[in-house]
């Protein structure tokens, strides 16, 4: 049996997929990856295959380089592996 989360982070992430790609669709998996506070603390922009995060605040900055195998890992599964090659931080 599949655990339900399982199941929707599954579905959810197949649907995401299908979009073409943009900001808004990028945005969204950046969002559901990091979590509200954190989206909002940032801004991204994806080109060619590179994340670049740039965070208002130096403790979002730490936190972000902490977690970045893990968000660049569900980055992937929300976007694509190929969509996203690594995550890159700009400094403020």
């Amino acid at each position: 049996m599949v655990p339900l989360q399982n199941f929707a982070t599954t579905v959810l992430g197949e649907v995401i997929r299908r979009q073409p790609e943009s900001a808004a669709r990028t945005a969204f998996a950046w969002q559901l990856s990091v979590g509200p506070a954190l989206a909002r603390s940032t801004t991204i922009d994806l080109r060619a295959g590179v994340l670049a995060v740039r965070a208002r605040d130096p403790r979002w900055t730490r936190e972000i380089e902490r977690a970045s195998a893990t968000i660049l890992a569900r980055m992937q599964h929300l976007l694509g592996r190929s969509a996203i090659v690594r995550i890159e931080i700009v400094p403020e």
